[in-house]
């Protein structure tokens, strides 16, 4: 019984352990540069909980174990049972959701295109509200992203050649197929088919609109937020099979231990 109850805490404190990377993910997510305009979402925090409500479980588990408190060992089995469930739909919801969207190739750039279409109805929906577009659009309009490509690129040539991310090339400059004139990366003249996209229409040279209002700025966002979840959602995944591993551990520890039980005390029984 001491043996299968100690192995259960080192189970859980391993279990704390595969806490940290979880928490880390939803840190990472939070701080991220890209990410400074995008926390009026809120995504990290179902990570951020999560990982924290773990590792509060792990450590029940870890304290039932070693100091033998059944009825804490058999509330954390049922709450990590109940996490891993959750941390599985989490890890497949944001495997579904970011499915959809990639950039696409522009006639003689280098740089890559978005479409807001393109992307999950899910994503859609966080950026066509209203209220919160307009907060990230402000937030969006103060940073300096769309000035450093004054400074890094002077020549049309130059800048039809780089490689720039996905919110300065649907945030900071009209769509190709508008066909404007470049005059720097975050001003330009005479278009020859506004029709071609709506968003053609919402382009200002204005410094502090320019295509901020665009469905190709709110494309390049969550065209950053996907490459990003997604990075994160490989972290998540492999800490989710090795807690089930390590839960399924500790289910047969306490099984065994259990079993040990009732036969020790059949044998003082019978004695």
């Amino acid at each position: 019984m001491a043996l299968s109850n100690n192995i259960i805490g080192a189970i859980n404190f391993v279990a704390m352990l595969l806490s940290i990377p979880i928490i880390g993910a939803g840190i990472w997510l939070a701080t991220e540069p890209d990410n400074s305009c995008v926390k009026i979402l809120q995504w990290p925090w179902p990570v951020i909980i999560l990982g924290v409500l773990i590792l509060l479980v792990a450590l029940a588990g870890f304290i039932g174990g070693f100091w033998r408190i059944p009825w804490l060992l058999i509330t954390y089995l049922i709450a990590m049972l109940v996490l891993i469930i959750l941390l599985t739909c989490l890890v497949v919801f944001v495997y579904m959701v970011t499915i959809r969207g990639s950039g696409h190739p522009a006639p003689s750039r280098a740089y890559l295109e978005y479409r807001l279409d393109d992307y999950s109805g899910w994503l859609r929906r966080r950026v066509r509200s209203s209220y919160k577009w307009d907060r990230i659009r402000s937030c969006l309009s103060s940073s300096s992203m769309c000035a450093e490509l004054n400074q890094n690129y002077r020549m049309a040539q130059d800048f039809f050649n780089a490689h720039i991310s996905p919110l300065q090339s649907g945030c900071c400059k009209p769509p190709t197929e508008c066909g404007y004139t470049f005059v720097n990366p975050t001003y330009w003249i005479s278009p020859i088919n506004t029709a071609a996209d709506m968003d053609c229409l919402q382009w200002n040279n204005e410094q502090t609109q320019l295509c901020y209002s665009c469905d190709s700025c709110k494309a390049g966002l969550l065209a950053n937020l996907k490459t990003e979840w997604r990075r994160a959602n490989i972290i998540l995944i492999i800490t989710l099979v090795a807690l089930i591993c390590v839960y399924l551990i500790g289910c047969c520890a306490f099984r065994n231990a259990k079993t040990e039980d009732l036969f020790r005390k059949y044998k003082q029984g019978y004695t």
